[in-house]
């Protein structure tokens, strides 16, 4: 797979499913490497005390940076947080997140406030956030950089965390205390102006009125607010529940392909869970071979450095029947993943460049290859996708940081610092804190070396 693991949908596990000789993955400049592996491996940006530390005056990034604010958000007094215990009546608890008010609050300058959810409405459930994902969409967003963003605007579409009220005519069998993560997508037309081929064939996320987790508004009035909060108010038909035997934190890179995961999408795991689903062969790609040693763990069979490796297109042309590429940059090597590409093999693209990306028709007409894109996945893919995450013990290698961070962690993100999945952790005053069973943590590592303008944007060709 070519890409960030930041946006690489669900829908891609169709593509998987027909059979496919070899899968290439590449982790690009927004997220790093990301993808799944067997195990419980977790890798953390800061010590587990930390985390529990939500309103420690001392923390600072590793870019020396600390905001005022920070002293003031997760300070979670009792009057902030609700007990697992909570009725369905019980609203004993405040909308607050991380808010951009304008495109300089991607440069790390949101601030925390009070917000009004959507009107509830007994088909709605309240979810208190525990995890939720970092993905470059948030970062696009806050600066405007697909569009005009309304702001003021919340972001986060990996959402992860416990449902604290559920509405009388709420789907999904889901009971307030239930695990549950939300993805991308918070509402569609569910055919409720007429027939919709997308929503009647389970395809929500390609409905024409599909409607954002954030940056949006939602059909029956309210604004909508994403996952950099404490609590995030949703449609029930989008919220999925949860399968046992899978962590939070693993989740919150995953709802996000229109899963979860963002949620959190089994998400980043889940879209390198080729092997899983039938691949016989996966390679990793990134520019560096820093990562060489990291996806070899995480189950590939090969590695191409591309800006160590020479000849990398040529030594691979025509040995891969698939490539999914995550990269959001239209700098990208194009015809040279194209190259890779064997007869009738398809590229489908799920990262979306603020600017067009070059595609030569040459590229794709004499081998009879195929360029295809892919959304987020629909929350029947998202289902489908966390129960194969359940069965085959598939978790994401994460990177977590305090939802109090949030500030720091979009501009370490945006410099190309993660290693993994940067996932935002919410500390409650009711949570308990002991360390979750049969989670296995990778050694801590001493951040990377800070990069240069030119390193960056040339990272970012990729």
């Amino acid at each position: 797979m070519i890409g960030s693991p930041v946006r690489c949908r669900l829908g891609i596990d169709a593509a998987i499913r027909q059979g496919i000789g070899g899968l290439l993955w590449h982790g690009g400049r927004d997220e790093g490497l990301g993808w799944l592996g067997k195990g419980g491996h977790i890798r953390r940006d800061v010590p587990e005390e930390e985390l529990k530390k939500p309103d420690n005056p001392t923390s600072t990034s590793k870019t020396g940076r600390i905001r005022d604010t920070t002293l003031q958000i997760l300070q979670l007094n009792p009057h902030t947080s609700v007990s697992l215990r909570a009725t369905n009546m019980a609203t004993d608890y405040k909308f607050e997140g991380w808010m951009g008010e304008d495109p300089s609050s991607a440069e790390g300058h949101m601030v925390w406030k009070e917000y009004e959810p959507k009107p509830w409405e007994e088909s709605d459930i309240d979810i208190k956030i525990t995890h939720s994902g970092i993905c470059g969409s948030d970062i696009h967003t806050l600066r405007a950089g697909w569009g005009p963003t309304d702001f003021p605007c919340v972001v986060g579409h990996e959402i992860v965390g416990i449902a604290v009220r559920v509405g009388s005519e709420a789907e999904g069998n889901i009971k307030v205390g239930d695990l549950v993560g939300v993805g991308a997508q918070t509402d569609s037309c569910q055919s409720r102006d007429g027939p919709c081929q997308a929503c009647e064939g389970h395809l929500e996320n390609y409905c024409k009125d599909m409607h954002l987790t954030y940056n949006t508004t939602y059909r029956t009035g309210g604004k909508a607010y994403g996952g950099y909060a404490l609590y995030h108010r949703s449609p029930s038909h989008f919220v999925i529940k949860i399968p046992d035997g899978l962590l939070p934190e693993s989740l919150a890179p995953g709802p996000e392909s229109g899963s979860v995961s963002s949620a959190s999408e089994v998400l980043v795991t889940l879209r390198c869970s080729s092997k899983a689903m039938g691949a016989d062969r996966v390679v990793g790609i990134s520019r560096r071979s820093d990562k060489r040693e990291e996806a070899l763990a995480l189950g590939a069979d090969e590695y191409i450095a591309t800006a160590e490796d020479e000849n990398w297109s040529q030594k691979h042309a025509g040995t891969l029947d698939l490539i999914i590429c995550t990269v959001s940059s239209p700098k990208m090597p194009l015809q040279e993943y194209f190259d890779m590409l064997a007869l009738d093999g398809t590229l489908v693209q799920v990262g979306i460049p603020e600017e067009p990306i070059p595609v030569s028709a040459w590229a794709l007409v004499p081998a009879r290859r195929r360029l295809a894109g892919s959304l987020i996945g629909s929350p029947k893919e998202i289902e489908e996708l966390f129960q194969l995450a359940a069965d085959k013990q598939i978790v994401p290698w994460v990177e977590k940081r305090p939802m109090w961070d949030a500030n720091n962690a979009i501009v370490d993100m945006e410099a190309g610092r993660p290693r993994f999945r940067y996932v935002l952790v919410n500390q409650f005053d009711d949570d308990v804190n002991e360390e979750e069973p049969g989670v296995q943590h990778m050694e801590e590592v001493e951040p990377p070396e800070e990069k240069d303008d030119d390193d960056d944007k040339a990272r970012d060709d990729e």
